[in-house]
């Protein structure tokens, strides 16, 4: 019984194989935000996943939100969110507890729990070496923009630091907190931010962690499709089959795709080990977003473009 166990093992860490092999020196951009920031079991999967990625020869780029965190430090100092379109209306002493939080305690519990599980963590935010350069983001409104203060829209993104950081020992670690051309600092959602910055590395692999299963194929149901193309989800968008928070989580996915980003994932990051089962894995989890259908002719390759 012993015996058969330990073949079995093999047998999965064989099925990784092809993976490895194809992603081995490539760069995969990991969005870490949802539950798997608030459970400790989610937390230490993620990055144990993110570790081992580095260990075999893959160059994780982690951005992370803290959203959660965020409104609770506001609460604490009775300051009011308020939310337009999605977005946290952000004024200067909203701005402020952000950048706090984000850069400041976030940011540096992540790159804390990556030493401590063997890796060599660096935590970085967009006001590092201008790295997420942005100007003030105005949402339309009932045909009307509206200023909501300390809001980024992302202009460039300088990526040579993370290039320089990720192809060398280390994995960056990135707040979405950009710098405007007045030297101010904005809030970005972190979703935008990981897209832009799988776009500007042209990553082999975007991939966002939810806090639900993937896209799914009616508002009350249990399943969720296991690919789509671009015009899949722009035609699950017009018939509101995608809505709400998703509709953001799609469209970084499909800029990234039209910038040169191999494929993107939204995947459920309240599994264990999620990254793990996504890439490593024959049949993955989630939802994998592409430009267009590819004619497998067989198992392997199906396998090797997963």
């Amino acid at each position: 019984m012993i015996m058969e166990a330990l073949i079995k093992k093999a047998g999965i860490l064989i099925e990784a194989l092809p993976y490895i092999q194809k992603l081995y020196g490539k760069t995969v951009v990991i969005k870490y935000g949802g539950n798997a920031m608030i459970n400790d079991e989610l937390k230490n999967s993620v990055m144990e996943d993110i570790t081992l990625l580095k260990y075999v020869g893959i160059n994780p780029v982690v951005v992370h939100g803290g959203g959660p965190d965020i409104t609770k430090t506001l609460e604490k100092l009775n300051i009011k969110s308020e939310f337009v379109n999605g977005l946290r209306v952000t004024d200067e002493a909203t701005v402020e507890v952000a950048q706090m939080v984000l850069v400041g305690k976030t940011n540096k519990e992540i790159v804390s729990m990556l030493n401590q599980k063997g890796g060599k963590a660096i935590g970085l935010s967009g006001i590092d070496g201008n790295l997420i350069e942005c100007e003030k983001y105005k949402p339309v409104v009932d045909g009307v923009e509206k200023d909501i203060g300390y809001v980024g829209k992302i202009t460039n993104i300088n990526s040579k630091v993370i290039e320089l950081i990720a192809k060398d020992e280390y994995i960056p670690v990135i707040a979405p907190i950009g710098v405007g051309k007045d030297g101010k600092s904005y809030n970005i959602n972190a979703d935008t931010v990981a897209a832009e910055i799988a776009a500007a590395l042209k990553a082999e692999k975007l991939m966002l962690l939810t806090d639900v299963e993937g896209v799914k194929k009616a508002k009350d149901s249990d399943e969720i499709y296991s690919a789509l193309t671009a015009s899949e989800v722009h035609e699950l968008i017009e018939k509101k089959v995608i809505n709400g928070g998703m509709i953001p989580k799609v469209l970084g996915c499909l800029y990234a795709l039209e910038k040169g980003v191999g494929r993107t994932h939204i995947i459920d990051g309240r599994i264990p080990h999620c990254i793990l089962l996504e890439i490593f894995t024959y049949k993955g989890i989630g939802t994998m977003i592409m430009k267009e259908k590819v004619l497998y002719h067989s198992n392997e390759q199906l396998e090797l473009e997963g």
